[in-house]
């Protein structure tokens, strides 16, 4: 469950920022990550579980995915190529469905719980692809750069401006995230979260707020002052060690996730 819904988001997050990118990045860029989210997708598919399609939401989210898979498909076998007037409904209806399943995901995997543990673990899901798509796609474009060296550095600033509004988001979101799950703890229903980040185990949790939060919060800020400098190679190195933080972290919020139903 934690690969099949890692990949699930990254692929998703991929084609949700693929939005802000310029068209002057170039036909092979959009190709290349649109085949990119295409193949992420279909490799979630491999590593989903049974229970996964066991729900009205866990099925709902499986056919959304399908779906967002094949308008990706689509739009790398079209980009740059003939049926151009097709491809602005093509990625509408790939966002459409990649938001879908992220939302019906989140509802199967809450499913049974309060109504705000279920609206929190939407928004989880949604700032969790909208990070990790953001800075793998910020760290494409910027080893971009090497394909087109005439490519307007403005583009790469763009890109990063997204990756740090997103990774702000997924900061609040986590933080009330962990606030709901201490505030709304009641005895008889086992060891509270706050137990839990304060003990042995929860070592687990201050790697993900480390890796997944302080590093892509620092790191995506060092991207934007070197961007600023027009030094795009030391922004992409920087931003290989950001999406490596990145993955960390959100590798590690699906095990909390699964191992407390806390959608940190």
């Amino acid at each position: 469950m934690i690969l099949f819904l890692f990949f699930a988001h990254l692929g998703i997050g991929i084609i949700i920022t693929l939005v802000w990118v310029s068209r002057e990045a170039g036909v092979k860029f959009f190709r290349f990550n649109a085949g990119l989210a295409a193949i992420l997708i279909g490799v979630a598919f491999l590593f989903r579980p049974p229970e996964a399609a066991a729900t009205g939401p866990g099925r709902v989210a499986l056919a959304a995915l399908a779906i967002a898979a094949a308008c990706t498909a689509v739009y790398w076998a079209t980009v740059g190529r003939t049926l151009a007037s097709i491809r602005p409904a093509v990625v509408a209806m790939g966002v459409g469905a990649g938001v879908v399943a992220l939302v019906a995901q989140a509802l199967a995997v809450g499913l049974g719980r309060a109504v705000t543990v279920q609206a929190m673990t939407v928004a989880s899901f949604l700032s969790s692809a909208a990070l990790l798509g953001g800075a793998c796609t910020a760290m494409i474009l910027g080893h971009w750069y090497l394909v087109i060296p005439s490519l307007q550095v403005t583009h790469l600033q763009s890109i990063v401006k997204v990756h740090i509004a997103s990774t702000l988001v997924r900061v609040v979101v986590v933080a009330a995230a962990v606030f709901l799950a201490i505030a709304t703890w009641q005895p008889g229903l086992g060891p509270s979260f706050r137990y839990y980040i304060t003990s042995v185990g929860g070592v687990f949790f201050w790697q993900r707020v480390l890796f997944g939060l302080f590093g892509p919060a620092l790191l995506s800020y060092l991207t934007w002052e070197t961007a600023k400098i027009r030094s795009t190679q030391s922004a992409t190195g920087i931003l290989y060690v950001d999406f490596f933080a990145v993955v960390v972290g959100e590798v590690l919020a699906k095990y909390l996730l699964l191992a407390t139903r806390v959608p940190v």
